[in-house]
């Protein structure tokens, strides 16, 4: 039986974890917080446009458990808000149990508050990642989820500072890239001015500090739209954002609020004292990030080249998953990578072929055309996602956007994919 290390427990990295688990690997998850899901825990949108697509193709191709997990937790359905359509708002509160009750029940090993600074190389392969504390963990093959935003010297650098986020970096240590360590040149996205990183798309506001009558409208609705005062409108900020499906204009001259059991305000940070001018919000209090007055958490800053099985290019035995893997946004798009990347890890420990997904499904297409604009071309200034941008552009005209169920369930078995992670 192949042993399988997933280091990051975020979305993507539980999502390897079961794929590979579930292919007959040994398999030992290294998360460094205390919590699974990572940027997951403030997260909270999915099936909105593309994704609804990329979901059920991904539970056609039996890789549906964390979806199945999102549903159960959806506190909305079906909500609209301006540039998507049939949107899920899960509660970010009631999801993390959830999935670390997967985790057990799956029997995949977790170890958390568990940081990994180092590996070991046997020649091309990797052996081991080193703890702290020293303690080494040896397996066959490595998935690198580590995400690609912090540590907090490059939120100083490139950002407004440590937000004090959801990746707690002053308590839980630096991300720490595998892929650095193996010796691979790690990709750094950019801005349309072309300053490294790109800052998060959202934060929250404690649900109890809106106006009540805000507040019950948010948490019968899922969504609220509250106008922005005309000379606090910013269109320049809307090109700083990681999630370019919510660069519109309907972002600067609104607050956009979702209910995912905090209030999500869909912009990357807003000065509190102009926060609290918009009727609704004159007591309003950030949540995560708890700067969020001044910035985010910047992203996209160790990305590494991937092939489309999501090994990575230069390395044996080392794949990734979620931005760690392509400049891909959100929590579908994660689950998706580091589905790949889970099941080929176990297919190279068992000297198999790898799987490539073919583009005649959204899944595949948004793997290749990433790899091929952001490693191949070298196009660092955007982003990708079945939500919105470039490539929910290119699902609609290729006619892979489809919210019917049968139709998708058709396609992967036309595939001749169906139920493959299973």
């Amino acid at each position: 039986m192949p042993k399988v290390i997933v280091v990051g427990g975020g979305w993507s990295g539980v999502s390897a974890a079961l794929r590979a688990k579930k292919a007959g690997a040994d398999v030992v998850l290294i998360e460094k917080t205390d919590l699974v899901l990572g940027a997951g825990n403030v997260g909270g949108i999915f099936r909105n446009n593309g994704r609804y697509t990329a979901t059920e193709e991904m539970i056609a191709l039996g890789a549906g458990e964390l979806f199945e997990v999102m549903d159960l937790c959806a506190a909305h359905t079906n909500v609209d808000f301006p540039g998507h359509k049939h949107a899920s708002l899960y509660d970010v509160s009631a999801v993390e149990p959830c999935v670390r009750d997967l985790i057990s029940q799956t029997g995949i090993h977790l170890m958390l508050e568990s940081h990994v600074k180092d590996i070991i190389l046997n020649g091309d392969d990797i052996r081991a990642v080193v703890l702290d504390d020293g303690t080494t963990i040896a397996g066959d093959v490595f998935v690198d989820t580590t995400g690609s935003s912090g540590p907090m010297g490059n939120c100083l650098r490139y950002g407004h500072g440590c937000s004090m986020c959801i990746q707690r970096c002053p308590t839980f240590g630096p991300r720490v890239s595998l892929s650095a360590k193996y010796g691979i040149k790690d990709l750094v996205g950019r801005r349309k001015d072309g300053t490294p990183g790109v800052f998060s798309g959202a934060c929250k506001i404690d649900k109890k500090t809106l106006r009540e009558d805000v507040r019950k409208r948010l948490n019968k609705e899922g969504v609220v739209i509250l106008k922005v005062p005309k000379e606090d409108i910013n269109y320049d900020k809307l090109g700083q954002k990681a999630c370019r499906q919510y660069a519109l204009k309907e972002y600067s001259e609104n607050v956009i609020i979702l209910d995912t059991g905090s209030a999500k305000l869909m912009t990357s940070y807003y000065p509190l004292e102009k926060l609290r001018k918009i009727p609704g919000l004159e007591r309003a209090e950030y949540v995560d990030p708890y700067s969020a007055g001044r910035g985010n958490s910047i992203r996209y800053l160790s990305v590494a080249p991937c092939w489309d099985t999501m090994q990575v290019i230069g390395a044996t035995n080392l794949f990734c998953g979620g931005e760690k893997g392509a400049p891909l946004i959100g929590h579908t798009e994660a689950v998706v990578t580091g589905a790949v990347a889970g099941y080929n890890a176990v297919r190279y420990a068992n000297h198999q072929d790898l799987l490539i997904i073919p583009e005649s499904l959204a899944v595949g297409g948004i793997i290749r055309y990433a790899h091929e604009q952001f490693v191949n071309k070298k196009i660092l200034d955007e982003r990708y996602t079945f939500a919105g941008g470039v490539f929910f552009d290119r699902m609609k005209a290729s006619l892979l956007y489809s919210t019917d169920v049968d139709e998708i369930e058709k396609r992967v078995e036309k595939a001749g994919l169906k139920q493959i992670f299973s």
